[in-house]
């Protein structure tokens, strides 16, 4: 394991001292004093990037400004380039003791779950179990006259594209994101959707009043996600964990990915932090198909590379645009796509829970994936994991 200083000047103390004295515990004591005298910017972080070639430096050089700030904790860097993997790891699993990430570490991947629904969704026409037009309330029990706007239903693609109508969030509580206090949102949150049901969902979803017509306006929605799992079981008749285990986990061998916290290894489950520092609560279990995918840098890359073979169906019907234009913006099952500077197809999403953050793109005319999971979130870390990954390719691309 490599440790970077980010202060010249305490590295200078450390190798005055060494020669000096010895690194003898009285030393050691001095250098403590010094790096907690020194402030804030000596942050020191672990590494198993060695830099022994040329990604490794371009990944170092990258990841670098992003993982020095003193808000972050740890990030796992995962690269599939045409055919070559390459992993990488930074900081730490807490804030308490120094533990650094393998690629191994399982982290909260928030809505990059949506992919894995869309993916689901995708599997399920491939099956015949349903289309991907159908009114969604052929799947529902009792009647729900309200899911439609003059006529036109939403549809089941609609669901992983936000373009249903559906709210952000159920029971729909718009009042609780205006003007939210960030350090008790978390926990109001975990509260509200502990002991929120399925039978609760189903009948605040009789209360949903749509303003337009389904397919037309983006409007980013958990819900949608929720319901198509409640669609799944239903059609499938099996819990979403096994539809999960059954269609993806285990043709991609997938073995450390999975819904259910409970079925985590503990010593490889990262915890999760806010910008302050704070330990933040995992998802409650009922936004599981909405962000509570746990996995880790592995087998994303294995769920990456699985995406990048348009050849096969169920893959290039999770890639299908159903809103937008890929000159522009476009929304397909969950991935956003468009061109980049270079005009080559850029499909993406990313995800943030209360205390992990995520990004993962991919470029099937490349062959090229890249995915950046960390465990700490804030307003700005997406963002920034996506400058990251978009640095990373534009130098391995050339």
């Amino acid at each position: 394991m490599k440790v970077l200083f980010m202060s010249n000047t305490c590295l200078f103390y450390v190798i005055l001292i060494k020669i000096l004295y010895g690194m003898t515990k009285y030393s050691m004591l001095i250098f403590l004093c010094l790096y907690s005298v020194q402030g804030q910017s000596q942050k020191v972080i672990p590494t198993d990037n060695n830099q022994i070639n040329g990604i490794d430096t371009v990944v170092h050089q990258s990841v670098l400004p992003f993982i020095k700030q003193q808000s972050k904790v740890g990030i796992s860097i995962g690269i599939y380039n045409k055919g070559e993997i390459a992993n990488y790891n930074y900081g730490s699993t807490q804030i308490d003791k120094q533990e650094l990430p393998t690629n191994r570490t399982l982290y909260e991947i928030g809505s990059i779950s949506k992919t894995f629904m869309g993916t689901l969704l995708a599997k399920a026409v491939k099956d015949e179990k349903l289309k991907m037009n159908d009114d969604i309330r052929l799947y529902l029990e009792g009647s729900y006259p309200n899911l439609e706007f003059k006529g036109s239903p939403i549809r089941l693609y609609q669901l992983v594209s936000h373009i249903s109508g559906l709210p952000f969030f159920m029971p729909d509580s718009p009042n609780l994101f205006k003007n939210p206090n960030y350090d008790s949102l978390p926990f109001v949150i975990t509260r509200m959707q502990q002991n929120y049901s399925k039978q609760q969902f189903m009948n605040d979803l009789h209360q949903v009043k749509l303003d337009t017509v389904p397919g037309f306006q983006f409007h980013y929605s958990n819900a949608g996600a929720q319901l198509l799992k409640y669609i799944l079981e239903k059609v499938y008749n099996k819990p979403f964990d096994k539809i999960l285990e059954v269609n993806i986990c285990r043709p991609l061998a997938m073995g450390n990915t999975n819904v259910i916290f409970e079925k985590n290894n503990t010593r490889l489950l990262a915890k999760g932090y806010d910008e302050k520092g704070n330990p933040m609560p995992y998802n409650p279990p009922m936004l599981d198909a909405a962000g509570g995918i746990y996995s880790n840098i592995t087998d994303m890359l294995y769920y990456l590379k699985f995406h990048l073979n348009e050849l096969d169906e169920v893959v290039a019907l999770s890639h299908m645009i159903t809103t937008g234009k890929i000159n522009g913006y476009a929304v397909g099952l969950n991935w956003q796509e468009k061109l980049n500077t270079e005009r080559k197809r850029k499909i993406w999403q990313s995800g943030g829970t209360f205390g992990f953050s995520s990004y993962c793109v991919l470029y099937p005319d490349l062959n090229i994936a890249i995915v950046l999971l960390t465990n700490e979130s804030d307003r700005t870390a997406q963002s920034e994991l996506e400058e990251v990954a978009d640095k990373i390719f534009h130098k391995i691309s050339k």
